[in-house]
């Protein structure tokens, strides 16, 4: 970002700081130096965001992180909507089942598969010196059933652990960055209708509801475990009557029952608080519900483990069925989300271009959904496979009954779901085609007619324009993907309940080609689930390792960690908690020091941080910067998708409180486009279509063939540099010192800013 390999660290720490050239590290002091060219200050984001290889294993938290965002895609409809309340409170409750999801496949994995199932079946324990001693053909202590499920229980409650001890590392690093104090007497006069919530001072500081979440779904989890571990004890009890293990077992499931509720009570009651930075004390009962839920699985555990002489675990562990409850409940939950978008997006002010139609909060709420299944399911499938040695889960051959029925079912619909993405996907091919072969007549016309016509070099053009055009399509997977999805996922359930076979046992007597057919897409699901797992850890290792893989995984990536974890405490955490208050207090304070002016530009999601950031200052110091994004997705992908943040209204208001903005876009730029504003001056903002490749052949200028740069390198355009000392020189003189400019870029992202400083002794901009 700064063109010299020789730079010195300004100010901030390893994790993010700003950085200048070593010659212009103390630029402010010599400012005769600096009258003709400007100072480059860049802000390297990058170590928020990778580092390594074990930060792959953020991937299988996926899930979370999707239904995270589905809490930030709501419709833009008014703030005071009385449907705004109740769409982030679904958002929240699917949250909190994708952690009662999890904490359910760990106990399948350990309670049931493991300590239930093949440690007390003879044929499969055999081989497995790990499993010796809780098999009961030793009859050793932890042979019983109920000690066995206790052991297994701390399985899950590590799993638990590890996530509560992830969050809280960095909750601690990443929200914990305090917002710049407001210039006093610098009062708001934005119309509400161009107002968004990220101009408020409490929206990148969600330390408290995080901390609030964390607990919520810790004790949830626990719980989930108890539930497990009081579901084996009270079917060993049935015959007991009112014996003391059995009131005992009614007694803790009531006070199971009872935490759960004040789970949810603590669920409902936080919502997020963005006029203030949220810094209350949480309450006791709060900060005290995941030891109590500890304290009460240490007593369900020595109430499971307790002696009863007969007892032996057969069939699959009781409780199983909950697999089902969990999916039709998050079914429900997203269609009543569906239905409050709707209501939201009806009141919505502008909705010409939101995604799907206000529909995209539910249908990525689905898939997050989805996700889970597939990531809990597959690992389930592969460790039963693993512990039944040549057999098949789920069939008569098996020693063990395997995962429940429903996970099969689900895998049996993978294969039919692929099949459809794979229409959209030739669909999406055929359609680059077409619009190729209509753009390829124009291609020539956009450059000089003396360069000799080139067939090839005009399709790879065309063909490159079109390809980037495909971003615009995504909707139409997203809304695919999601009504296919929620379809079969309702048929697993209903297939689950009514047979209580796997697929390929239901249809035995069905005709043969049917039957087949369920065999088949039954044991290739199984294995599809299980590559999702791996194939999610690969490409998670690989972004951290590749630099080209990195730019293509993380551009979803980077979408979805850049919001605060406002629906789900264990979602990856938000690096833009960190970024935004820093590029904040470094132009608030640089401007305020010296009484300056800066331009601030941000390339791809680069521009999405400088824009954060610049609606995070005070309105005079707003009124003191110039903005320059490149290949922004600030229309193209948050505006569409996020319309409530980032719709036409914000992006007005965020145009006439700065001092100036400029966007360069490309027809070949895939993620980068128009800003689209309608007001008197917006489209002043626009500058583009840029032409890329520079030049079509070859000239004296360009002896060899320019590169399509598509999303990169806009700097290597004229455009640029004109349009950048354009916004230098709008800044005009002011009384005193004045400078320009924070650089912010993490890899091929950046937020560059242009300083520039004033006086009798001269200039400088950065």
């Amino acid at each position: 970002m700064l063109g010299d390999p020789r730079v010195q660290l300004i100010t901030g720490d390893d994790t993010a700081a700003c950085y200048r050239r070593t010659d212009d590290a103390d630029a402010e002091e010599r400012p005769e130096d600096y009258r003709t060219e400007p100072v480059r200050e860049a802000y390297c984001w990058s170590n928020l965001t990778s580092g390594n290889g074990a930060r792959a294993l953020w991937l299988i938290l996926l899930p979370f992180m999707v239904a995270n965002l589905a809490h930030w895609m709501r419709p833009a409809a008014p703030p005071d909507h009385r449907a705004q309340r109740l769409y982030d409170l679904l958002v929240r409750i699917l949250a909190l089942t994708l952690t009662v999801l999890l904490a359910a496949a760990a106990c399948e994995v350990a309670l049931d598969l493991t300590a239930w199932q093949c440690a007390g079946t003879t044929a499969c324990a055999a081989g497995k010196s790990w499993l010796g001693f809780l098999s009961p053909d030793n009859g050793g202590w932890w042979s019983a059933p109920g000690r066995r499920l206790a052991l297994a229980a701390v399985v899950p409650l590590l799993v638990i652990g590890f996530l509560w001890w992830l969050s809280h590392r960095t909750w601690s690093a990443y929200e914990s960055a305090s917002p710049p104090p407001r210039m006093p007497g610098s009062s708001r006069y934005t119309p509400h209708a161009e107002r968004t919530a990220l101009s408020l001072e409490g929206f990148w500081y969600g330390r408290r509801l995080v901390a609030r979440l964390r607990a919520a779904h810790t004790t949830a989890g626990v719980l989930t475990i108890a539930g497990v571990l009081l579901a084996a004890g009270a079917q060993a009890d049935a015959g007991d009557g009112y014996g003391v293990l059995a009131v005992t077992g009614r007694a803790l499931s009531a006070v199971v029952i009872l935490l759960a509720v004040a789970t949810l009570i603590v669920v409902w009651r936080t919502a997020r608080s963005e006029a203030a930075p949220d810094d209350a004390s949480d309450r006791l009962v709060v900060r005290a519900l995941p030891y109590a839920a500890l304290g009460v699985l240490a007593l369900i555990a020595v109430h499971t483990g307790w002696a009863r002489p007969g007892a032996r675990s057969h069939g699959p562990l009781p409780g199983a069925a909950a697999f089902g409850g969990i999916a039709v409940f998050q079914g429900a939950v997203v269609l009543a989300l569906a239905l409050t978008a709707w209501v939201l997006q009806r009141a919505a002010r502008n909705d010409a271009r939101t995604a799907m139609c206000g529909m995209g909060g539910p249908a990525v709420a689905l898939l997050a959904c989805a996700v889970g299944g597939v990531l809990s399911g597959g690992v389930a499938q592969r460790f039963a496979d693993w512990m039944d040695g040549g057999a098949t889960p789920g069939q008569a051959h098996a020693p063990i009954p395997g995962p429940p029925v429903l996970l099969s079912w689900q895998a049996s619909v993978i294969p039919a779901l692929l099949v459809v993405v794979a229409v959209v996907v030739v669909l999406a091919a055929v359609r680059v085609v077409v619009v190729r072969r209509r753009v390829a007549k124009d291609v020539p016309g956009l450059y000089d007619p003396r360069e000799r016509p080139d067939e090839r070099r005009t399709k790879r053009i065309a063909g490159t324009i079109a390809g980037a055009g495909l971003t615009d399509a995504a909707p139409v997977l997203v809304a695919a993907t999601s009504v296919v999805t929620l379809v079969l996922g309702a048929g697993a359930v209903v297939g689950a309940w009514l047979t209580d076979l796997a697929p390929g046992r239901a249809t035995a007597g069905a005709p043969p080609v049917v039957h087949a057919a369920a065999e088949t897409a039954e044991s290739l699901g199984s294995w599809l689930m299980s590559a999702g797992v791996i194939l999610l850890l690969t490409m998670g290792r690989r972004a951290y390792r590749d630099h080209s893989a990195r730019r293509t995984i993380g551009i979803l990536w980077d979408v979805g960690t850049f919001w605060p974890r406002a629906a789900h405490p264990f979602a990856p955490p938000c690096y833009a908690e960190r970024a935004v208050p820093d590029l904040t207090w470094r132009m608030a304070t640089w401007t305020e020091r010296f009484d300056g002016r800066l331009v601030i530009s941000g390339h791809s999601q680069g521009s999405v941080l400088a824009a954060a950031a610049v609606w995070q200052l005070d309105l005079v110091t707003r009124s003191r910067v110039a903005l320059l994004t490149y290949g922004s997705p600030l229309e193209r992908l948050y505006g569409r998708w996020f319309p409530a943040y980032f719709g036409p209204p914000a992006l007005t208001g965020l145009h006439r409180e700065m001092d100036d903005w400029r966007n360069l876009w490309r027809f070949t730029d895939p993620i980068g486009g128009p800003i689209r504003l309608t007001c008197e001056d917006g489209q002043r903002i626009d500058r583009g279509p840029l032409r890329d490749p520079l030049a079509f052949g070859r000239t004296l200028q360009h002896p060899l063939p320019a590169q399509i740069l598509g999303h990169g390198d806009y700097q290597a355009d004229p455009v640029f540099d004109a349009t950048r000392a354009e916004l230098i020189a709008r800044l005009g003189p002011v009384p005193g010192p004045r400078s320009a400019g924070v650089a912010s870029g993490k890899g091929s992202d950046e937020a560059s800013g242009e300083r520039r400083r004033q006086g009798s002794s001269g200039r400088s901009s950065a």
